[in-house]
């Protein structure tokens, strides 16, 4: 235990040491919120990876392995497919160089875009921003038994609060590199160790049922949004399953918010491109490795406190199988470090991924609401002041969040729908489609939004086969529906308001 505690203490201060060296250079509203554009490829990658894998794939995705085996990396695949279309997207979002999508949602359609996205984000990152402190919390629960997990939610939180509030994104993004660089070298460490004090591949196989092993496993729809049993008919429940948690993966990925406001940081759009690249090999290689040991892990431990609470099986493996309690023995010394660093990069992950999602609200509420409707003329002090005040306050709600939320899963699947039919189709439409117009845009968002959150309430009145339908599906459908027939009903966008999001982009990028 006071290895856990040390090793979990020099994490900290490590972290509130990064942030606190990165104050000193926070001048402007640009500085705080995209840390002064000057991020370079190689802290973009981690920032990008450290927001990405958070409590969603390492408690979430872990829970599903634990249950499903190699199918869990259906969830991961999302975000793979996603990014093989962000390399395409990174220049174009770098170009445009502003501070969050509403920005962008108003300049290429109009105001009530902006109003409703900063909504839709909201909902989505606070939601997010809760499960990293319930993963938290559990971790600190298992290092420290005295102190509950709803405790440790309530720490996690306020340490969070505290120290994203100091720096802004400057803090945030070269945090993300130590956080990056302990997560990777630890893991890949770890696996292979796991294995061998698992018995070797072949008992590890032996140990599961075979479907683990199978493409698409023996997934089942989740409960997340309806209360309908799944019916026969159609497509098999495994490939429903494999598609209702790969698609909203893949629609969050495509318009993160956060990954937008890491571009609109670079130095510049080659930056931006390069650490697209960098980001899909580290993310396919972390999630693999994470599902990877979650699946050893439901081996080595079928009972006790992880089968009740499987999220926490990548936590649970590290302090039981390298013998975190205090193994007698030099040999045992290696393990028991290992294991404390394994959890330490697991708990790092985490805050920053909390970090990344809390800030990112903040940015909304400041920039989109503050500045842009309540006080234009507020000079920098101000801005940083109410930025800070803001990441505190969210901090705060998102903990309220947290404490009545019981599958970090679940509330994943969730955040991310609520994100993908409601902002990505219209995000993705300013770039790419040049029909689309401010009305499709304010349809689109409205009734994503309206569906996905509405959808538990509907299914108790629809027929079973829809009922049992995973909300991604029409919400999707009814947001990309509304954004194309509304769109197509009403007249085009000006070659004006079509340029100002590229050539006011040049103009923001050399400013």
């Amino acid at each position: 235990m006071i290895l856990y505690a040390v090793v979990l203490g020099l994490i900290v201060l490590t972290l509130l040491g990064v942030s606190l060296a990165r104050l000193g250079g926070v001048k402007t509203k640009a500085d705080y919120l995209v840390a002064g554009r000057s991020l370079p490829a190689f802290v973009l990658v981690f920032t990008l990876l450290s927001s990405w894998i958070g409590s969603g794939s390492l408690l979430g995705g872990a829970e599903n392995a634990y249950k499903h085996g190699f199918a869990a990396l259906w969830q991961a695949g999302g975000g793979w497919a996603g990014l093989l279309l962000i390399y395409f997207i990174a220049p174009r979002a770098r170009k445009f160089a502003q501070f969050t999508i509403p920005d962008l949602l108003e300049v290429r359609y109009n105001q009530t875009a902006r109003v409703l996205g900063v909504i839709a984000v909201l909902f989505t990152y606070t939601a997010i921003t809760s499960y990293q402190f319930i993963g938290g919390g559990d971790i600190l629960h298992l290092i420290f038994p005295q102190v509950t997990a709803r405790s440790g939610q309530v720490i996690l939180a306020c340490f969070v609060s505290v120290f994203t509030a100091i720096a802004g994104m400057g803090s945030v993004a070269y945090m993300d590199v130590v956080i990056g660089l302990l997560a990777t070298f630890t893991m890949i460490t770890a696996l292979p160790v796991l294995v061998h004090l698992g018995g070797g591949w072949g008992q590890i196989r032996a140990a599961l049922p075979a479907s683990h092993f199978k493409v698409f496993g023996d997934l089942r729809p989740f409960q997340s949004y309806y209360a309908a049993p799944a019916v026969a008919g159609g497509a098999p429940q495994e490939v429903q399953s494999a598609f209702a948690i790969f698609l909203p993966t893949c629609l969050l990925m495509l318009g993160n918010q956060s990954m937008y406001q890491k571009f609109f940081s670079a130095r510049s759009e080659r930056a931006a491109r390069r650490a697209t690249v960098g980001w899909l090999v580290g993310t396919l290689f972390l999630e693999s490795i994470i599902v990877a040991i979650a699946v050893v892990g439901s081996a080595m431990y079928k009972t006790g406190e992880v089968h009740a609470r499987p999220r926490e099986v990548l936590a649970y493996t590290a302090v039981h199988a390298f013998g975190g309690w205090g193994g007698a023995g030099s040999g045992a010394r290696p393990l028991a470090i290992l294991g404390a660093l394994l959890v330490g990069a697991i708990f790092a992950k985490v805050v920053s991924t909390a970090n990344n999602y809390l800030f990112s609200p903040a940015t909304n509420l400041v920039n989109d609401i503050f500045v842009r409707y309540v006080r234009p003329e507020a000079g920098n002090k101000q801005v940083l002041l109410v930025s800070r005040l803001m990441v505190v306050g969210l901090g705060v709600w998102a903990l309220y969040q947290s404490l009545g939320t019981t599958s970090v899963l679940q509330e994943s699947l969730y955040a991310y729908t609520i994100y993908a039919a409601a902002l990505t189709p219209v995000i993705l439409a300013a770039f790419f489609w040049r029909r689309a117009t401010a009305q499709g845009a304010v349809a689109s968002i409205a009734a994503g939004t309206v569906t996905t959150v509405s959808w538990g309430w509907i299914t108790p009145h629809l027929p079973a086969g829809m009922a049992a339908t995973d909300a991604i599906v029409p919400s999707l459908v009814v947001s990309v529906l509304s954004l194309l027939v509304v769109s197509l009903m009403t007249a085009p966008p000006s070659e004006r308001q079509l340029r100002q999001v590229v050539e006011d982009g040049d103009v923001a990028a050399r400013a």
